[in-house]
C-alpha cells in the first residue's frame, strides 16, 4: 500500500511540475486504446471506456469532463433516427419499398441486381448498413431459391429434349444408311456417330453442387455481393447513414466549433453524386465479373425475351408483395414522418436561402438532432390504430400472437427501440470524442502535426490520396469506427501543419473508411452476405478490390471538382486558423 501511495505521489509531482510531459503521458494512453480497438481483444464498447478511467487517473482530464464527451448532439440524432427505423421495420415499410422497386426492375439478371442495389442504397441512407443488409438479404435469398428451383426443372427439360433429339437423329440415320453402299456403311456410321452427339448448351455444375448451372451460381454471387456493396454506398449519402459519418461530424464540430459548414444538406449535396456514380460503376463491375459483357441479354425489359425462370421469379416477387396486403395506417404514418424528417433536415439551414431556424430569435440552438428527437418522441405518442377504426392491422409476417390489443398502443414501444439501438456504437463514438479531447488538452495532436512537417512539399491532392489509400487498407482488418477514430486527429493535425483545408483530407478519409469490402471481417454486412454461402473469400477479394478502387477514385474526383466550391477548399479557412491559435495557448 505504501509503494502505491509513493507511485501516485511521484506521478502527481511529475505532472504538476512538468506540464510539458502531458503529450508523452497521453501518447501511450491513446496507443493503448487504439490497440484495443484495432485488435478487438475486448469488445469495442468496452475498449471505448478506457479513456474514462485512464485520463482522470493520469491527470489529463477530469472525470466529469471525460463523462461529458460520451453523450453529444450526434447521440441524440442517432436515437431519433433509430426511433424512425424501428417504426419502418416494425410495420414492414422497408419490405414494401424493396419489393416494389424489384418489381419495377424486373427479373432479368442484370436488372434484378440493379433493382436490389437501388432499393438497398435507398434504405441504407436512413437505416444502418447492417440492418439494411439483414432486411434485404432474406428477400434476395427467396428470389435466388426460386431461380435455383426453376433452374433444376429447366435442366431436366433440356436433358429430355437432348435425348429426344438423339432418337430422331438415329432414326434418320438408319434410313439413310440403307440407301448407301455396304462398303461405306462402317465408315459413315462411325462418322455419323461422332457428329450426332450434341454438346449440352448449359455448363453444368458438379453433381454435389446445389446450383443447376454455373451461370446460376454466378447470378447468386453477383446478387449477394451487390447487396453488401449497395449498403455501403447508401451509408455514404447521409450523416446518419453510418456510424463513421457521425464520428466525423461530431469530432469535426468539436475541434472546429466556428466552422458552420457540415450539416445534413451540405453532406448530401457532396455525397449523393458520389453514391450515384459508385452505384453505376459497381453494377457494371459486378456484371462484367460474374455475368459477362452481354448487357443486352441480361438487361432487356422486353417481355418477349423473358425466359420461364424469369417469369416464375417475377411471380414469386409479386406473391411476396401481395402477402403484405394493402398499405396500412401505420405504414402511412411512418412514411409521412420519414418525408417530414428529411424535409426538415434539408430546410434547417440550406445555405442558399434562409432556413426555418431563421424564424426563431435565438440562433444556433436547433440542430438536426432536435428534429429527429422530436419526431422520434411523437412515434411513442401517436396510436397505431386509425382514429375511429375497430382494430389495428397486425404487421405482415409477424407471428407474435400477443400483439397488444390496447386501442391506444403507440406506433413503437420502448422495446422496439431497444432492439435496434446500437449502444455499443454510442459508447464507441463517445470514446472517440474523449480520446480526441485528451489529445487536444495534452497537446498531443499539435506534437503529431509537427512530426508530419516533412510532408509539406506534397500537393494537397497527393496528401489526400495517401490518406485515402492508407485508411481503406487498414479498415480491411479493423472495424470502420475504430479506424476512423484513430486517424481523424492525426489527419486534422496534418492538415493544420501543412496549411490545407482540413475538409480536404477528413471528408475523403471518412468516406474511404467504409470501403472495407474485401473480407468478411471488413464490416458486418460482408459477414451477413458471406453467411448465406453463395460466395467464397476469393470472390469477395476479387470483387471488393475493384469496388475499393472505384470508391477511392470517385471520392478523389468529387473532392477535386464539386467539393472545391461547396466547401471552399482552395483557401485555408479562418476557423482552422482560430483553432491553431487557441490550441497553441
Amino acid at each position: 500500500m505504501g509503494i502505491l501511495k509513493n507511485l501516485i505521489k511521484n506521478l502527481n509531482q511529475f505532472l504538476s511540475v512538468n506540464t510539458q510531459s502531458l503529450p508523452y503521458v497521453s501518447t501511450p494512453l491513446c496507443l493503448l486504446t487504439a490497440v484495443y480497438w484495432v485488435s478487438e481483444a475486448v469488445p469495442l464498447g468496452a475498449a471505448a471506456l478506457v479513456p474514462a478511467f485512464l485520463y482522470p487517473l493520469f491527470g489529463v482530464l477530469k472525470s466529469s469532463e471525460v463523462a461529458a464527451e460520451y453523450c453529444k448532439d450526434t447521440t441524440l440524432l442517432l436515437m431519433g433516427v433509430i426511433c424512425l427505423a424501428a417504426s419502418i421495420e416494425k410495420w414492414n415499410l422497408h419490405k414494401r419499398i424493396a419489393l416494389r422497386m424489384v418489381m419495377i426492375a424486373g427479373a432479368k439478371p442484370g436488372m434484378l441486381v440493379l433493382g436490389f442495389m437501388c432499393c438497398t442504397v435507398f434504405l441504407s441512407m436512413w437505416l444502418s448498413n447492417t440492418s439494411t443488409t439483414a432486411m434485404v438479404m432474406p428477400i434476395a435469398e427467396a428470389v435466388l431459391q426460386q431461380l435455383i428451383s426453376t433452374g433444376v426443372a429447366d435442366t431436366q427439360e433440356d436433358s429430355e429434349t437432348v435425348e429426344a433429339t438423339e432418337d430422331d437423329r438415329e432414326e434418320n440415320l438408319e434410313q439413310n444408311q440403307l440407301e448407301r453402299l455396304d462398303s461405306l456403311y462402317l465408315f459413315l456410321s462411325l462418322f455419323q456417330t461422332a457428329i450426332s452427339i450434341p454438346e449440352p448448351k448449359k455448363e453444368k455444375e458438379s453433381k454435389n453442387s446445389r446450383y443447376p448451372t454455373k451461370r446460376d451460381h454466378m447470378i447468386c454471387k453477383c446478387l449477394s455481393l451487390s447487396i453488401t456493396y449497395a449498403a455501403t454506398i447508401g451509408g455514404l449519402i447521409t450523416i446518419t447513414g453510418t456510424s463513421t459519418n457521425l464520428i466525423f461530424a461530431e469530432q469535426f464540430n468539436n475541434r472546429y466549433p466556428d466552422a458552420k459548414v457540415i450539416n445534413f444538406g451540405t453532406w448530401f449535396i457532396f455525397s449523393f453524386p458520389i453514391a450515384i456514380i459508385m452505384l453505376l460503376l459497381t453494377w457494371v463491375w459486378l456484371h462484367f465479373l460474374f455475368l459477362g459483357c452481354n448487357f443486352r441479354e441480361t438487361c432487356s425489359l422486353s417481355k418477349k425475351r423473358k425466359t420461364r425462370r424469369e417469369m416464375l421469379s417475377e411471380r414469386k416477387i409479386h406473391d411476396e408483395y401481395i402477402k403484405l396486403g394493402p398499405i396500412s395506417y401505420p405504414e402511412v404514418v411512418t412514411g409521412v414522418f420519414f418525408i417530414l424528417m428529411t424535409l426538415l433536415w434539408f430546410t434547417r439551414e440550406p445555405g442558399f436561402v434562409p432556413g426555418w431556424t431563421s424564424l426563431f430569435e435565438k440562433k444556433g440552438y436547433r440542430t438536426d438532432a432536435t428534429v429527429s428527437v422530436l419526431l422520434g418522441f411523437l412515434l411513442f405518442l401517436i396510436p397505431a390504430r386509425r382514429p375511429f377504426s375497430r382494430a389495428p392491422r397486425t404487421p405482415a409476417g409477424d407471428s407474435s400472437a400477443e400483439r397488444d390489443p390496447d386501442p391506444m398502443a403507440p406506433m413503437i414501444t420502448w422495446k422496439d427501440f431497444q432492439n435496434l439501438m446500437p449502444w455499443e456504437i454510442v459508447i464507441l463514438v463517445g470514446g472517440g470524442y474523449a480520446l480526441a479531447a485528451g489529445c487536444k488538452v495534452s497537446g498531443l495532436s499539435v506534437w503529431i502535426g509537427r512530426q508530419l512537417e516533412p510532408m509539406s512539399g506534397l500537393p494537397p491532392w497527393m496528401v489526400t490520396l495517401l490518406a485515402c489509400l492508407l485508411v481503406s487498407a487498414v479498415t480491411e482488418f479493423a472495424s470502420n469506427p475504430a479506424t476512423l477514430t484513430v486517424f481523424l486527429p492525426i489527419l486534422s493535425a496534418l492538415s493544420e501543419t501543412l496549411q490545407i483545408n482540413p475538409l480536404h483530407t477528413l471528408i475523403p478519409a471518412t468516406m474511404c473508411v467504409s470501403f472495407g469490402v474485401m473480407l468478411p471481417v471488413g464490416n458486418p454486412p460482408n459477414a451477413i452476405v458471406f453467411s448465406y454461402g453463395h460466395v467464397q473469400i476469393s470472390d469477395m477479394v476479387k470483387a471488393g478490390f475493384g469496388v475499393n478502387l472505384i470508391g477511392v477514385l470517385v471520392v478523389m474526383l468529387a473532392i477535386m471538382t464539386w467539393g472545391v466550391p461547396l466547401f471552399n477548399l482552395t483557401q485555408y479557412p479562418d476557423w482552422a486558423i482560430a483553432r491553431n491559435f487557441t490550441g497553441s495557448l
